[in-house]
């Protein structure tokens, strides 16, 4: 949330398609390619031109040796995929980001997240996730994707306001398409089944062409299904649903398949010990300057800003936003240019919701104030497909220059249901928002008579520090460590 000037709108709503994340989901077929038609200017073009929106939108680029690192090993895993065998064809992009994600673009653009990157327990799963992502530009998934995409835009969320208008074009599309309880066309954002096994088969021939353990491919994804499992239960959803701003629904469902074509005697290298000494240090979860989300609290310590979810909701952070996600509504805070009136504010918000040509504004707007910040509210009902709903506006004034707003929909006549986080708005002071430091990963040699309890007992968190631990480092519920033995621990850092 470094600039939440609007909505996270997901890598799916750049370049109309263009975007082929590591998505766990599937629906449509196609043959196994073993190798993919040579990249072409056309693509080499496309990918220039989407390249610096998704570096934006992920939280901007990492430099350094690790990324050198990360970005020599897709290369490594790439030229095996048939798109090109110039290792410089390949841009890598290691992302500053908190969501376990990675994706490429035609062209030669691969991209992975440090979050994810911190999950994984060895360079074979690396060079996994990234060859499973070039093998989606290798079958040319993306070109099936955009299309079936098109077919589906209209997703009927918010039916009659935005008649005619795709989802993707407009600010409360996107909102309503990431915020509807059930709406069964979002598969068409994300691959199918069939393509993700098609993927996951063309990332297990690379690794094994490239000399890795071809059985990395399914050990990482065991471990984004364990990940997901925690989340989930963490944050009090149901486990067989995916975070709203994910874009891996269910990696449990391939592991076996996957660790099934590598075969279990299947060898190769895995360089565990040079990988981990690569990432130690690397950030863990949300970088301070894009806000924090600590329980159900999120902090911003830049913005100078705290707010409160209410109970049984929870938050994803973003680079541009957090939303604030539960059954009963779902939200996100974001900004936009202010004069100085929260009248206007409020009218060009919801205005900002619909596509030209039409209106949205609120029956009413009610001033107040909140924590002593000057602020004002505005709903507005909406008929849908799926009945009404309401939408809401609750901005507040931070100064002459600055505000910042909620936008919210939930069922129509229950907007109370996110009033305790609007009142939960508060600035926080200057040695609050110095006291907001960034967790990282630290690698550490386990020593005679360590245990998994206490290893995890120096876990930077203040609930279910063995989980996490277990989780990040592939470990079972009855697997034990060993002295000599190298693992993550998540821990605090002053910068």
């Amino acid at each position: 949330m470094s600039h939440i000037a609007r909505f996270r709108t997901g890598i799916t709503s750049l370049s109309a398609g263009l975007v082929l994340p590591l998505a766990l989901s599937g629906c449509m077929g196609g043959e196994i390619a073993s190798t993919g038609t040579p990249l072409n200017p056309t693509e080499r073009q496309e990918g220039a031109k989407a390249h610096p929106d998704l570096v934006a939108e992920f939280g901007g680029a990492e430099t350094g040796p690790r990324a050198d690192y990360v970005a020599n090993v897709t290369r490594n895993v790439a030229v095996h995929s048939g798109l090109s065998n110039a290792p410089g064809d390949f841009t890598v992009t290691l992302l500053n980001s908190s969501v376990n994600n990675a994706f490429a673009i035609p062209g030669g653009y691969v991209y992975v997240t440090r979050q994810l990157v911190g999950l994984m327990n060895n360079e074979a799963e690396l060079a996994g996730v990234m060859g499973h992502e070039v093998g989606h530009v290798a079958a040319r998934h993306s070109a099936r994707r955009q299309a079936q995409a098109q077919q589906n835009a209209l997703l009927g969320v918010l039916g009659q306001v935005l008649s005619g208008v795709l989802l993707g074009d407009s600010a409360l599309g996107k909102l309503g398409q990431e915020v509807a309880t059930t709406v069964p066309q979002m598969a068409t954002l994300r691959y199918s089944r069939t393509q993700e096994l098609q993927a996951d088969e063309l990332g297990i021939q690379y690794l094994r062409n490239a000399g890795y353990d071809p059985r990395a491919m399914g050990t990482v994804l065991q471990s984004l299904a364990a990940q997901n499992a925690l989340d989930a239960q963490l944050q009090g959803r149901d486990a067989s649903m995916p975070e709203w701003s994910s874009t891996h629904p269910d990696p449990a469902s391939r592991v076996q398949t996957a660790l099934g074509k590598a075969g279990a005697n299947a060898g190769g290298n895995t360089n565990r010990d040079v990988f981990l000494s690569r990432i130690n240090g690397v950030m863990y979860g949300d970088d301070p300057k894009q806000g924090v989300v600590e329980g159900r609290t999120f902090t911003h310590p830049e913005f100078r800003l705290a707010f409160d979810a209410p109970q049984g909701f929870y938050m994803v952070n973003g680079t541009r936003a957090v939303s604030i996600n539960g059954q009963s509504g779902r939200s996100q805070l974001s900004t936009a240019a202010y004069n100085g009136n929260l009248d206007s504010y409020i009218r060009t918000a919801f205005q900002a919701l619909v596509g030209q040509g039409q209106t949205l504004a609120p029956t009413a707007i009610e001033k107040t104030t909140v924590n002593g910040i000057p602020a004002a509210y505005g709903i507005a009902r909406v008929n849908t497909n799926s009945g009404q709903v309401d939408v809401v506006v609750y901005a507040y004034e931070f100064a002459g220059n600055r505000a910042y707003h909620f936008t919210t929909i939930t069922a129509a006549g229950q907007s109370n249901a996110l009033a305790p986080m609007y009142k939960s708005m508060r600035r926080i002071s200057a040695s609050q928002a110095a006291g907001i430091t960034p967790r990282r990963v630290e690698v550490v040699t386990v020593r005679s008579g360590d245990t998994v309890a206490a290893l995890a007992a120096r876990m930077a968190f203040d609930d279910a520090k063995e989980a996490r631990f277990r989780v990040l480092n592939g470990l079972g519920a009855n697997d034990r460590v060993s002295a000599g033995q190298k693992v993550k621990l998540v821990v605090r850092t002053a910068s």
